[in-house]
């Protein structure tokens, strides 16, 4: 998979490529017997995915701090498909905010003191996804249906600081790059899915982690940078998707049979694909899985 591959469309190993919609990667499939949550479900290709694993018959779940916005995604879905099982959940997890992405914010904080790229993108997904965690393992055991956490990265994380995650100067205003922020923030996406797949593995659970590049869309995601986007855009427009497009690889990710027991993988065009070397060390891994504890554990008692 490549820049040819990116632009020409070409399916790749999969059947599939950047051309693909997530309808098209989940043709056939019957998802009635799950249950999924989407954060970031009321817009952009969260909204798409809830769409179409509402599709395939999933019970979806769109979790969201704007509950106007969610229960328009909702009205939305069942506007097209009247027997979607469509659910909205109002999340607050303490003061964590991660019911969406952010993406080249000016510095500023978190209401928990962190800095918002790394709070929002990373920290509230990796408090989510501990406190579902045995839920997921039992429900797992209970049925013999494989659990499967997706998270959504990026090809940004090769642009990250020097170090791949600054731990001594995540608040750091000096330091501070709204690029390299969120190139670590998506570093730390592909860490935290790598750590928590050996972890299931060793422990025999039956729950697959990955992570996914979902392309470059144009999305509210960017709207702190729109202009910026725009121009790059014009410059580089056979490499953009549209939303269904966009949609794909956590859709194919989410659902698709030849996945059973496929863990610990990065996906990029619905294909898997290596991510930097950054992203691969175990040690990284471990050192962020230990902070981001610790952060969470702070957070919660202060």
């Amino acid at each position: 998979m490549g820049i040819f591959s990116l632009m020409t469309g070409i399916p790749g190993q999969s059947g599939f490529g950047s051309a693909s919609t997530a309808e098209q990667v989940t043709e056939g499939i019957d998802a009635s017997n799950l249950t999924v949550i989407i954060t970031g479900g009321a817009s952009g290709i969260g909204l798409e995915t809830a769409r179409v694993l509402a599709l395939r018959k999933a019970h979806v779940i769109i979790a969201a701090r704007n509950m106007e916005a969610a229960n328009e995604a909702k009205l939305l879905i069942l506007e097209g498909n009247e027997t979607a099982r469509v659910d909205v959940l109002k999340l607050d997890l303490g003061s964590i905010k991660n019911n969406a992405g952010v993406m080249f914010c000016p510095y500023q904080l978190s209401e928990d003191g962190i800095e918002m790229q790394f709070a929002t993108n990373h920290l509230g997904h990796f408090l989510l996804t501990n406190l579902l965690l045995e839920k997921m393992k039992g429900t797992a055991r209970a049925t013999g249906i494989e659990g499967r956490i997706v998270n959504l990265s990026s090809m940004a994380h090769l642009h990250t600081y020097e170090d791949g995650i600054q731990f001594d100067k995540i608040n750091d205003p000096n330091s501070y790059s709204d690029k390299k922020a969120y190139g670590q923030s998506k570093l730390a996406n592909i860490l935290h899915a790598n750590k928590l797949s050996r972890l299931l593995k060793e422990e025999g659970a039956n729950i697959a982690v990955n992570s996914v590049h979902p392309g470059l869309i144009m999305t509210n995601l960017m709207r702190h940078s729109a202009f910026l986007m725009r121009i790059l855009k014009l410059f580089t427009y056979l490499l953009w998707k549209n939303v269904p497009q966009g949609a794909a690889t956590t859709c194919y990710v989410a659902l698709h049979p030849k996945l059973k027991g496929v863990t610990g993988k990065y996906f990029m065009d619905c294909n898997e694909y290596t991510p930097s070397e950054l992203a691969t060390n175990e040690e990284l891994a471990q050192k962020l899985w230990d902070y981001s504890n610790n952060l969470v554990n702070s957070t919660q008692t202060t």
